[in-house]
This record gives structure tokens, sequence and C-alpha cells, in this order.
């Protein structure tokens, strides 16, 4: 309503949007202005529409690969808490009572069901949260920053598919803005603030200096060593047959397809291990409540 009242007025829309920061940033303002300028702005709105409905895809790839784990994760959690409650101590209530010697595996989950049971828990789930607000803490920090987000481009599992996440993210923003006719001094520095990694953040800015002073987009982030050299090669393709706009939505096109492809292997290989964990996590404690009855009927046999 407020946008249409600027309009009104005789503001465009672009003017318009960049009185209202909080609600639109600087991709959805620069695809507006360039669309105002070529007089295409219906066709650059599709273009936004199609590039949010893409981005959106690929954001809920990636939350599919984690919600899995999480889920089970939980689940591990309550059953463990679930059994070191309430199971263990009804076992060790009988094992005082027969007056056995206990095993060792017994005795240590009788010592965890103790902790767990006590004040004592509050020792390792504040030390958690402490590690979890120290950590966030340290993000919010330059150094921290780049130390994290590097290790998110090289963790085990998932540092494959954050790449590639974030190569797909960056040349289809790129490639639609420059499609849209934005400068491509701006479509960087758009990309570079909406990268969402420091890694690739300090990359796109590399970039744009090699870019003012006549250098090629390819070499400056070859250089970096963030993109793949598929990817790098590609882009190159691009630079020197005059259609960056094109190979980079091809790039995107591509990387995206491996994201999901990443996103399947990824939940295949976690599915089994995380079942296994807690079958075994469940083992371990049935195991160790049975023991000592496998040795009295031992003894009496």
């Amino acid at each position: 309503m407020v946008i249409s009242a600027d309009v009104q007025q005789g503001s465009s829309l672009s003017e318009a949007m960049r009185k209202h920061p909080n609600c639109f940033d600087k991709l959805y303002i620069s695809m507006v202005e360039a669309g105002e300028t070529g007089g295409v702005l219906d066709e650059v709105l599709n273009r936004l529409s199609k590039l949010l409905e893409d981005m959106a895809r690929l954001k809920n790839q990636v939350k599919s690969a984690l919600a899995y784990p999480v889920a089970v994760g939980i689940l591990a959690i309550i059953v463990f808490f679930a059994m070191t409650i309430f199971l263990i101590p009804i076992f060790a209530e009988i094992f005082l009572g027969l007056g056995v010697e206990l095993p060792l595996l017994t005795q240590i989950m009788l010592n965890i069901s103790a902790v767990v049971r006590s004040w004592r828990i509050l020792i390792p789930i504040g030390s958690i949260i402490a590690v979890i607000f120290a950590v966030k803490q340290y993000y919010k920090t330059p150094v921290g920053r780049r130390q994290i987000d590097k290790f998110m481009l090289t963790a085990p599992l998932f540092g494959d598919l954050n790449e590639k996440n974030s190569v797909a993210r960056f040349c289809r923003i790129f490639g639609t803005l420059t499609r849209s006719g934005v400068p491509i001094l701006n479509t960087l520095e758009i990309v570079r603030d909406i990268s969402g990694n420091q890694i690739i953040a300090d990359a796109v800015e590399s970039a744009t200096t090699e870019i003012q002073q006549g250098g090629m987009l390819s070499v400056a982030l070859e250089r970096e060593k963030v993109f793949p050299l598929l990817a790098i090669q590609m882009i190159s393709i691009g630079e020197e047959t005059g259609e960056l706009d094109a190979m980079m939505m091809k790039v995107a096109d591509f990387y995206e397809d491996e994201v999901e492809q990443a996103v399947k292997a990824l939940t295949s290989v976690i599915e089994p291990l995380m079942m296994v964990g807690i079958a075994g996590m469940v083992g371990v404690i049935l195991l160790s409540m049975y023991l000592p009855m496998f040795k009295i009927f031992d003894e009496l046999g």
C-alpha cells in the first residue's frame, strides 16, 4: 500500500522500493531499476520470480538433507534418556537386591544413569550451551566468520553439498542480474552481499577488483580457489564468447542438478548410519542390563 502511494505520487517503482530497505534488498531493487531503464519491467519481474523460485527450491533441497539426521538424532536422544532414566534404575534395584557382582559395562551404564538422574547432568548440558554460545560469538568476528565459513565448504559429508549450493546460487543470481541489464560491477556487489558465506564474498570482492582493473572474472575466481575448476572453465568460455549470462545460467542448472544428486546420496548414506547408531545404542544398554542376569543363570546352572 505504501509503495502504491509512492508510485501514484510520481516515484518510479525502484525509487519506491528503495525507500523501504527492510522489505526489499539490493537484488530486488537493482533488477526492477534495470527493467525500468530498459523498458522491460514485466520481463524482469518474471525473471525475478523465476529466480526466487529456483533459490527456494534449492534451499528446500538442502534442508531436506538435514531434516532426516536431525529428526533421527532427536529421537536417539529421547530414547537414550528414556532408557537411562526409567529402564536402568529398575534393573539396578534388582541387581542390588540379588547382591551380584556387576560387569564393567553394567556398572558404567548405572553410573551414567545416576548422573542423568542427578543435578550433575547440568554440567554437560551447560558445557554444550557454553560451546554453542562461544561459537556464535566467535562467528561474529571477521576471523571467526572466515574460518567457520571455510570449514562449511570443506566439512565431511556436507562440505561438498555446501560448495555446490554456493556455486549454483552465485551463478543463478549473477546470470539473472546480468541478463536483466544490471551492470556487472553492481551485479558483483549484490552477489557479494547476499552470498551467505564470507569465503564466497571475499572471492567476489577480489573479482570486482580484477574487473575494475580490466581483468577477467574467471581469472579472479580461479585465483581464490573457491569454485570448482569445471565452473571456472565454463565461466571463462562464457567470457570469451560474450555470452557470460547464458553460461552462468547453464552452470547454475548443472550445479543445481549436482545439489539434488548430492542430497540423495547424502540421505542414502546418513539413513543407514543413523539407524545403525540408534540400534547400537539401544543394544549396548540392553546388553549391559542382561549381562548380570546371564551371570546369575550360569551360577545357578
